[in-house]
């Protein structure tokens, strides 16, 4: 199937083919008829794409201070693989879909196959959508009327906001799709509105909605003008649609409203506000979250738990459903704001309107829903690259990859890709991460049906990139298939996975009748500086001292990773790294561990935490993994205090010895946390018949570990 995606690294819109994504929990898979370019939101998507790299930086200061950051802590050439990295990822572009629902999770309930829907889909041949965030269409609405609904959501929650009541007089500054569709909502509620803006024609259909108009092109003086409107009061309220850096127009509003006047801003205006304009008046200032209540929360979105009625009436929702039941009431006329058409093969010439500041309003892209199959549009396996054309030698492993996130495609798959294994084939829930990643690295197939790489006989190991709670399922499903599994950290959230893991292992035979090879991605064991100071503790024969420092930074506390059902938290998901380390460093079992964390009322705790590990030969070790810290200070450092001497290991790049024999410093010129020799060295022994890299009962113990330093914290 097509997509429209941008290219920011190009900047270019373009259509690429990807595998028909799959609907997970609490979805529905829908076949796009209409689609709606939002030419606001999607102009500055655009714009910045077809912007050079300093000018991309200017326009994200914050994140120009956080590349800065993590060039000083992990140098440059890492730093700025990192950023083409993710500039090169293609965007899928869209919000504003219609169409009709052809499938749905087992736990839908509200929607049934055959079902028109408007949704915040994607511009896509088929798109899955949560169902909090799809509303049945009317049968006297028209697929063109429909791909308003999220546009519309987004007006009506401004004036919601704005609260207007029946009489009062509002400003409605820039008329654009959202600025026109909120003229209309508000002369609904019975409001004398005034409309204000540079373009004619948008002028004009202000005026053929019922609003009177103000003409900057002419000159004229909009806070003059709505002060003339309101017949010398000052308006009620101010609603700013409009898209400008001005700081101008919020101190205009401010000048046009009455005392105790309402502004609320639906659009992105600059924001340096003046006190004496809000505090002279006691005027409220508000700015609109997209398209309502429910915006922006995983549990609503993507968890599918609604807000009780009673106590939130306007979700994301129901707004949509608002807004469809004007369109088939009449009171809201969309018609008028469609100023052009396009088949979706020809989406890059209506994002040419858009780029090029071409006149232009409401974007349609049509999808020719009678001349295409529909098996055709629903494959989720699709073939992106020619293994004719890739020059390989023949491999014993052929692998299939599950997950193709940003770490995955970006440094695990093409460090996979670098060994003597053939890739064959890469799956993702939405499938245009897994194309991307195909075509990138040259990988044959690639699918949103992870059950069709489980059941490939070709595919003997499978590499698990997925979200945390997925883990321990996936290495099951893949033990049972008898494949080699390597599964980025961890390898588990809970203790019965961990069990389950251990049955599978038990039970798991190869074609050949062998053992499985079972790897987890702790790729700091093969980091060269890691190896060199292993090599230098062999000829130790006293306990050693540990200390690991873990400068890991924050995260919102409404990160899926922060999430103790799919990403079982930060040390699970990411302490278990330096667990592993230290296990691996020391060379023998733990045989105790302690851990501590800030009081409760510090908001994150598991992300501040101190674990002492005892070790079997009188090793002791400390973790300090700390999220309260500086972006500028190193992300790791180690220090190994042993037979009067000292190893330091700064950020994988520089390591020191101080009063070691033979030895006193090694420094790299980039960093290397070992990802490439981590992925090797399991291919290898998948190659030769040898033992897994690391030995299956210290993965265990190691899952273990991580799992009863997270039920010390619950404490």
């Amino acid at each position: 199937m097509l997509q429209v995606i941008n290219r920011l690294s190009r900047g270019t819109v373009e259509l690429s083919d990807v595998p028909c994504p799959s609907p997970n929990y609490g979805s529905a898979l829908i076949r796009t008829h209409r689609s709606l370019v939002s030419v606001g939101t999607e102009r500055m998507l655009v714009d910045f794409g077809r912007a050079n790299l300093i000018e991309k930086a200017r326009q994200q200061p914050d994140k120009v201070r956080q590349v800065l950051d993590k060039a000083r802590a992990d140098g440059l050439v890492t730093t700025l693989e990192a950023v083409r990295a993710k500039l090169d990822e293609p965007m899928p572009m869209g919000y504003c879909n219609v169409g009709t629902v052809v499938e749905v999770a087992a736990d839908v309930e509200q929607l049934r196959i055959g079902d028109r829907v408007a949704s915040n889909g994607k511009h896509a041949e088929m798109v899955v959508v949560p169902k909090n965030l799809c509303a049945r269409v009317p049968d006297g609405v028209s697929d063109d009327a429909a791909s308003f609904t999220v546009i519309g959501a987004i007006a009506l929650q401004g004036v919601r906001l704005a609260a207007p009541s029946l009489g009062e007089a509002v400003v409605v500054t820039g008329l654009g799709l959202v600025g026109l569709m909120t003229v209309q909502l508000l002369r609904a509620h019975g409001c004398r509105v005034l409309g204000i803006d540079f373009e004619g024609d948008k002028l004009e259909l202000a005026r053929q909605f019922g609003a009177e108009v103000v003409d900057l092109s002419a000159g004229a003086d909009p806070v003059a003008a709505a002060v003339g409107f309101s017949r010398g009061r000052g308006v009620d309220a101010v609603v700013i649609t409009a898209s400008t850096k001005s700081h101008e127009l919020v101190h205009q509003a401010a000048q046009m409203c009455r005392q105790r006047g309402r502004i609320v801003l639906v659009g992105v205006v600059g924001l340096a506000l003046s006190r004496s304009d809000f505090y002279e008046k006691e005027l409220t200032f508000q700015v609109s979250c997209s398209y309502g209540p429910g915006r922006y929360d995983p549990a609503y979105e993507s968890g599918g738990h609604d807000y009780p009625v009673g106590f939130v009436r306007w979700t994301e929702q129901r707004n949509f459903e608002a807004v469809l039941d004007m369109l088939a009431e009449g009171r809201l006329d969309v018609i008028p704001l469609i100023s052009h058409r396009f088949p979706l093969e020809r989406a890059a010439e209506g994002y040419a309107l858009v780029a090029e500041r071409k006149p232009c309003l409401g974007i349609l892209l049509e999808y020719g829903i009678d001349s295409q199959p529909r098996d055709a549009l629903t494959a989720r396996t699709i073939r992106v690259s020619d293994p004719a054309a890739i020059s390989r030698p023949a491999s014993p492993v052929t692998i299939g990859v599950i997950g193709s996130g940003n770490y995955a495609g970006r440094v695990l798959i093409p460090a996979f890709r670098e060994t003597s294994a053939k890739l064959k084939v890469v799956a993702s829930t939405n499938g245009l991460s897994a194309a991307y990643v195909a075509r990138k690295n040259g990988i044959e197939l690639a699918t949103t049906d992870t059950a069709a790489i489980l059941g490939d006989a070709a595919v003997n190991t499978v590499f698990i990139a997925t979200r945390h709670d997925s883990h321990a399922r996936y290495v099951c499903e893949a033990l049972g298939a008898g494949k080699h599994v390597f599964v980025e950290k961890p390898l588990a959230i809970a203790r019965d996975e961990v069990t389950a893991i251990q049955r599978a292992y038990a039970h798991a035979r190869t074609p050949q009748g062998s053992a499985p090879l079972v790897m987890v991605g702790f790729n700091r064991r093969f980091a060269p500086h890691v190896v060199k100071i292993k090599s230098l503790l062999a000829l130790a024969q006293e306990p050693k001292a540990f200390v690991l420092t873990v400068n890991a930074g924050a995260i919102s506390a409404q990160h899926w990773t922060q999430d103790r059902k799919i990403g079982g938290g930060r040390i699970i998901g990411e302490g278990c790294h330096f667990i592993d380390l230290l296990r691996h460093l020391a060379g023998c079992r733990i045989v105790r561990l302690r851990a501590s964390s800030f009081r409760a009322g510090s908001g994150v705790r598991d992300d501040k935490v101190n674990i002492m590990l005892d070790f079997e030969d009188g090793s002791i070790g400390a973790i300090h993994y700390l999220a309260n810290g500086h972006r500028s200070f190193p992300k790791e450092r180690l220090e190994v205090y042993c037979s009067g001497a000292i190893l330091q290991l700064e950020n994988f790049r520089r390591l020191r010895g101080f009063g070691w024999p033979r030895f006193s410093r090694d420094t790299l010129w980039r960093q290397d946390k070992g990802q490439k020799q981590c992925a090797a060295s399991f291919v290898q022994a998948i190659t030769n018949g040898g033992p897994a890299p690391i030995p299956f009962h210290e993965l265990i113990e190691v899952a273990e570990a991580t799992l009863e330093v997270q039920e010390a914290l619950r404490v």
